[in-house]
């Protein structure tokens, strides 16, 4: 019988952090970051991250525990964040994953197999193609005839992984769908039950566009500015923080400050809507309806409280 594991997700700016929170409080648990950016030090204001005074009320796992300038993939974060799950499970707590990364989450409750081959040399060969004029489109192109599903997935501007893509099916003879199919086969890693906050529409982007204006206040620009210093172009996920691209672009002139907070937010409720659709397309995940914070808490904990007991 599969471990049941509880969840809160849904598209930024919805609430997850807070409700995560006060559901672990009542549950006596412990949270797990299920953030593609939390993961990265210095990215404190640009993923939202929750606040020190939130993670001394409640202990926060799988935040700030690499460089921004490292490579991590949805396996690492696998491998990392289930450690933290039965760690926390093996003290009596109850672990609750929360965030809006779609791949992490399934990462760590579906029956993913990654692939673990890989060639240094094969990597830094295309690298150097894509940095050659036209580059891009040349990997793209490739890929396209190896595997035209994923070529039409993944742009020509998301080198990384269309370099990934290329890889995998040179040292492995698959594409991403027989990859999936795969997959498919193996049993999940956990019973996950998942809760989302359905908001409307137009709510939600409001919250969004509020939110990028405090991020600006409490400190982005500067942020973004130190980070610039650090990260390098290469195989650093970082890069791909929401906000990150649009702030430095203006940092180096090429666009002024309001244009860029302006694509900031409209990139944000970009991302809010592929969340939206991911989330929708999980069974897994009950969405509730707004209301009050602390009664959809009370609400997930007494789920939480009355599935535990039943399982002893």
């Amino acid at each position: 019988m599969k471990s049941i594991l509880f969840g809160i997700c849904g598209p930024t700016a919805s609430g997850k952090t807070g409700l995560a929170i006060e559901v672990a409080k009542m549950v006596g648990g412990e949270i797990v970051s299920a953030d593609s950016m939390q993961i990265y030090k210095g990215m404190d204001i640009l993923s939202a991250k929750p606040t020190a005074e939130e993670m001394q009320s409640v202990p926060h796992h799988m935040i700030g525990i690499v460089s921004p300038t490292a490579y991590f993939s949805a396996s690492h974060f696998r491998e990392t964040a289930q450690s933290a799950i039965e760690d926390i499970k093996s003290r009596g707590k109850i672990p609750i994953l929360c965030g809006g990364t779609g791949l992490y989450i399934d990462a760590v409750t579906r029956g993913m197999r990654f692939s673990e081959k890989s060639d240094e040399n094969l990597r830094n060969e295309l690298k150097a193609i894509s940095e050659k004029s036209g580059g891009e489109w040349i990997l793209h192109n490739m890929l396209k005839e190896m595997d035209p599903e994923a070529a039409e997935k993944y742009p020509p501007g998301d080198v990384r992984r269309v370099i990934r893509s290329i890889e995998i099916n040179k040292l492995t003879g698959m594409t991403r769908k027989e990859q999936e199919y795969r997959d498919s086969l193996i049993e999940d890693a956990y019973d996950a039950r998942l809760f989302a906050i359905d908001w409307p529409r137009d709510q939600l982007y409001d919250r969004i566009n509020r939110r990028v204006d405090i991020m600006v206040k409490n400190g982005l620009i500067n942020e973004v500015s130190s980070l610039m210093k650090e990260i390098e172009k290469g195989e650093s996920t970082s890069v791909q923080a929401i906000g990150y691209k649009e702030i430095a672009e203006a940092l180096k002139g090429e666009i002024a400050m309001s244009d860029a907070i302006a694509r900031l937010k409209t990139a944000s409720r970009n991302y809010a809507k592929r969340q939206i659709t991911w989330f929708k397309k999980d069974a897994r995940v009950a969405w509730l309806p707004v209301t009050d914070t602390k009664i959809l808490a009370e609400k997930i904990a007494g789920i939480i409280l009355s599935t535990e007991a039943d399982n002893g």
